[in-house]
């Protein structure tokens, strides 16, 4: 029954929403991983695969919403909450551009006390210091957030951030977009319509972003296709998604620990569905952070062209039991043992010049080659 849905997708036609839940009904994941990656072959003909080196900075863990699914945030007063020294930041932007990095991922809780000012600030600092690097900062729930704290349209919080140095904006707090399941497992935090307006100003104002979706949950099948049609239908209209990533929820330490975790046959099922529904988003990539190395390399079969980051440094997964680093060499081998030539790339999925890459490659095994004692100092 599918054969015909997949063929229409691997042909260039649209899925509706129909089709799609039919896919993520179907449990032939031979099939749909097969007609995935026969889309990432047409999007992506060329003999690479990507990934880039980033580090993703946690400025603060104190958060006025609450998230049952998250194990990370800390209310505000709370003995564990923290603000990160500026120095201590600093150190960190230095580090990634020492290890062939180009960008920083920096996202924090939705801290009640800070003004704008403070996080044009922020952006000044590392920008004044670092000027080549990107700053892809500030996912829609903390521009939300930016809003309601100096009670400004979400263009003026923008155009003033962009101008302070904002780069790119991360398409993370989206879970799914559906405003039930967002009810259900938030307090606090944006909803659906103000996440996706967030994205859309971003793009008019000619800024790119990527968009997300943290799927096994409280959401039924359908619930993921409404997220995946409200995506698509913003791309219509914007084009300034660069990427789609999608993870399963790590429930342990959180608040929604009774919840058995999706596996990664539910994982590739739904990346490779997000790859044949997504027909406008160029690039897809894989979550090796929360599915591991072998999972995360299969994903390149289902629909994936890119590994995503090196993540120097990954705090907000990890908190929640998850806990997997891979390596510069072992993230280039999975690309290689697939038989395509890794590359390093940019936020924009433009490659890097091959003497910028060789010397990631090379600080990236010094490090390595360091004694523990010596990198946690």
């Amino acid at each position: 029954m599918i054969q015909r849905i997949l063929d229409k997708a691997v042909a260039g036609e649209r899925l509706t929403p129909e089709e799609g839940l039919t896919l993520l009904e179907s449990h032939d994941l031979a099939a749909i991983g097969k007609a995935a990656d026969a889309v990432t072959r047409r999007l992506h003909p060329e003999p690479i695969r990507t990934y880039n080196i980033d580090r993703n900075i946690n400025y603060t863990n104190i958060c006025s919403a609450v998230c049952d699914f998250c194990a990370f945030y800390r209310r505000p007063k709370h003995p564990e909450g923290y603000v990160l020294p500026r120095e201590d930041l600093l150190a960190k932007v230095r580090e990634t551009l020492e290890l062939g990095g180009d960008q920083i991922l920096m996202q924090g809780g939705l801290h009640p006390d800070f003004k704008l000012e403070w996080y044009e600030e922020l952006l000044h600092d590392i920008k004044s210091r670092f000027p080549q690097v990107n700053l892809h900062a500030f996912s829609p729930p903390e521009l939300h957030a930016f809003t309601k704290i100096n009670k400004l349209p979400i263009r003026t919080v923008l155009e003033r951030l962009k101008a302070a140095g904002l780069g790119s904006i991360p398409g993370g707090g989206a879970e799914i977009l559906v405003d039930r399941v967002r009810k259900e497992i938030t307090r606090g935090k944006v909803l659906t319509d103000d996440w996706l307006n967030v994205m859309r100003v971003w793009h008019e104002l000619g800024g790119v972003s990527s968009v997300t979706m943290m799927f096994g949950h409280v959401e039924t099948l359908g619930e993921r296709i409404e997220h995946l049609q409200r995506v698509r239908r913003l791309q219509d209209e914007t084009h300034g998604f660069t990427a789609f990533i999608c993870w399963t929820f790590q429930p342990e330490h959180t608040d929604m620990a009774h919840i058995p975790p999706a596996g990664s046959f539910d994982y590739l099922k739904t990346q490779a569905v997000s790859r044949l529904f997504l027909d406008n988003v160029p690039n897809i990539q894989s979550s090796w952070v929360t599915q591991g190395l072998k999972i995360g390399q299969l994903a390149l079969l289902f629909g994936a062209n890119d590994m995503g980051s090196l993540m120097i440094e990954e705090n907000v997964v990890a908190e929640a039991g998850t806990v997997h680093f891979l390596t510069l060499d072992e993230i280039r081998s999975a690309i290689e043992e697939l038989g395509y030539t890794a590359r390093q790339r940019n936020v924009r999925y433009q490659l890097v010049d091959l003497a910028h890459e060789q010397r990631a490659i090379a600080a990236n095994r010094q490090r390595q080659s360091l004694p523990l004692v010596q990198l946690a100092g």
